[in-house]
């Protein structure tokens, strides 16, 4: 495969990006158009949960040294290496051993990443220290390019895949002017140590290796060369046919879109984040089998999800009817790979919600985000990350079979990977920056509002400014409120996503009823809007039950909106049914719940802190 790419190309897509604020998507209907997602620095977000994330992420990136972020590109290029080695995954080790080795199992795997969320942070913030950052990791990482990098790496795919994003986002955020040409380079160095075309995972396609070099993810390619050909423009082709090329079709979705469910024993993270690529053969090349794929995929999995919205307990999917989801919650503790998960969850639910419009997808972006993500220990300098979500909640059936761990209890706890630097330590600050993104898509005459975030919003209708700023402290509270700025009256449309748990909202604009009239998920205001008209949406949040599966009903969680209700108690809670639909509001973001063992504690998970807590509760009627 030719790889031949004038900067002049990359330089004129990026500009189209920046200034159209969409990517160019040839052969769709307009009718049919994706949303248009809002640009990073188009809105202010104002939610201190979500802030304190940002301000832990970028300080740890700011604060890791040059040399030590480039040392295993060095090392592995055979060039000097000076500086401290950071240790952890992301440490080059010539003589790395996967079966008792913890450092060194993916040299330099976050570091495309890491300048991805460094471009996506300036977008957001205009901080040039954050530029200034990201563009002079790239000039160090150009001069280290070497086909070597590749040979000695388990992870040659998984590494270009996140070298792209991170060059891709630092020249469309950043204004790299560089990248196209590093870009090219880095494509020419990497091209003879990858497969050629999508390798399923644990499938041998490097001979004379151990297991370990098995656990590669060429599947997840096609995202972000998708992304990169439509930034480029027509010279993009290059990174289109590659795309094309590392579809994952023969084995998943060609299945998928036939409805056959191939989840079963399949990497969670990767083959979740797959999807991902598949919904962009649809939004870049208007492929209709891949949207099925994708479509089909995302039930399945859901059909296999906690109630929190994540999945893939021991990092796993799971086969239908197996009640291996069920058995997880009393034999692991690594219920769900946050960070990782939720950046492809939120990823997959942000596409799917812009070529369907259906607010369902929104309704489980934003379970993920408070449930999992949002509640995720903060990154430290040493390299610690919180990996795994902990379910664990129900005693073992084999009382022998115990773990000494498990037999203290069969609650679950928040803590952090015994790994340093391991791979969510990567997605953790982008998830954090696409906080910006995920609240709000935009098409002409029309602005939807996925997220309830305080926050403003600006965009152009024509000639006519917008600033619509959000208040309100959901989902502590069930009231959403906005407030508009025009320079000049103007019609369009507000499309406001209503949850599926929310029977009885209700609507006001200027103190006013309004009827609400849901349609796949969303309820839309059309009226001519000026400076100071106000709508106030309530979203009733009453307590509900959500059962595990169908075979396990006396296993259930407690959600209250968007939340689920953990207990706080280290032993299984049983509870009645009515005791657990009529919990009460003890204070501001906690309940009581009576049990029979007494009355039981329940907070989400952003507030359980270290204490140990249970996800699932055994209900009886």
């Amino acid at each position: 495969m030719s790889f031949k790419i004038s900067r002049r190309g990359l330089l004129q897509g990026g500009a189209a990006i920046v200034v159209g604020g969409a990517l160019q998507r040839a052969g769709f209907a307009a009718v049919g158009a994706p949303l248009e997602e809002v640009g990073y620095g188009q809105v202010t977000l104002k939610s201190a949960m979500h802030l304190a994330q940002y301000e832990n992420v970028r300080s740890i990136l700011m604060g890791l040294s040059d040399d030590s972020l480039l040392m295993p590109f060095r090392k592995m290029a055979g060039q000097d290496a000076p500086g401290e080695d950071i240790g952890g995954w992301y440490q080059y080790r010539a003589d790395y051993d996967y079966k008792k080795d913890d450092a060194g199992l993916a040299p330099s795997a976050t570091f495309g990443q890491w300048v991805s969320a460094l471009s996506r942070m300036y977008a957001i913030s205009g901080d040039p220290a954050l530029q200034q950052r990201a563009l002079g990791l790239n000039h160090l990482y150009a001069k280290t390019i070497a086909t070597q990098y590749y040979a000695k790496n388990r992870f040659p795919a998984y590494c270009f895949d996140k070298l792209v994003c991170g060059l891709m986002d630092a020249h469309r955020l950043a204004g790299d002017a560089d990248a196209p040409a590093i870009l090219e380079q880095t494509h020419k160095a990497a091209l003879p140590e990858l497969p050629g075309r999508a390798i399923d995972r644990e499938a041998i396609w490097r001979q004379g290796k151990d297991v370990s070099w098995t656990w590669d993810e060429s599947y997840t390619l096609p995202e972000n060369l998708y992304l990169v050909s439509a930034q480029m423009g027509a010279e993009g082709h290059v990174y289109r046919e590659m795309a094309d090329h590392y579809l994952d079709d023969a084995t998943y979705f060609d299945p998928l879109a036939r409805g056959e469910n191939v989840l079963g024993g399949k990497h969670a993270y990767s083959y979740v984040n797959a999807l991902c690529s598949a919904m962009q053969a649809y939004i870049t090349g208007g492929s209709e089998k891949h949207l099925q794929a994708a479509k089909n995929g995302f039930d399945m999995l859901l059909a296999q999800s906690f109630a929190t919205g994540g999945w893939g307990p021991d990092e796993l999917l799971r086969k239908p009817g197996s009640g291996e989801v069920f058995a997880s919650l009393a034999k692991s503790r690594n219920s769900f790979e946050t960070p990782c998960g939720s950046y492809a969850h939120m990823k997959l639910t942000r596409y799917l919600l812009r070529c369907t419009r259906d607010g369902r997808y929104g309704d489980s972006m934003e379970r993920v985000m408070y449930n999992t993500v949002l509640g995720a220990m903060p990154l430290q300098p040493d390299g610690h990350a919180f990996y795994y979500a902990d379910y664990h909640s129900r005693a073992q059936v084999d009382p022998a079979a115990n773990s000494p761990e498990e037999a203290l209890g069969c609650g679950g706890k928040r803590a952090y990977s015994s790994h340093r630097w391991p791979c969510c330590s990567g997605s953790l600050p982008q998830v954090v920056a696409d906080y910006w993104i995920n609240g709000y898509f935009h098409e002409p005459g029309a602005v939807w509002v996925n997220l309830y975030l305080p926050s403003t919003l600006r965009w152009r209708e024509g000639s006519t400014s917008i600033e619509m700023e959000q208040e309100g402290t959901y989902p502590e509270t069930p009231e959403v409120r906005l407030r508009m700025k025009t320079s000049q009256p103007i019609s369009f449309s507000l499309k406001l996503r209503i949850p599926a748990w929310a029977e009885g909202a209700t609507l006001q604009v200027n103190g006013r009823p309004v009827p609400l009239r849901v349609v796949s998920g969303f309820a839309t205001v059309q009226r001519r809007w000026k400076t100071g008209d106000t709508v106030k949406l309530q979203l009733p949040m009453r307590p509900r039950l959500e059962v595990l599966d169908e075979a396990h009903p006396e296993t259930a969680a407690v959600m209250v909106g968007p939340r689920v209700l953990f207990a706080l108690a280290s032993d299984q809670v049983v509870t009645s049914r009515n005791h657990a639909l009529n919990l009460q509001q003890s204070g501001l973001g906690e309940w009581m719940l009576q049990s029979a063992s007494g009355p039981i504690r329940m907070v989400p998970f952003t507030a359980v802190g270290s204490q140990v807590y249970s996800t699932y509760l055994q209900v009886v009627d």
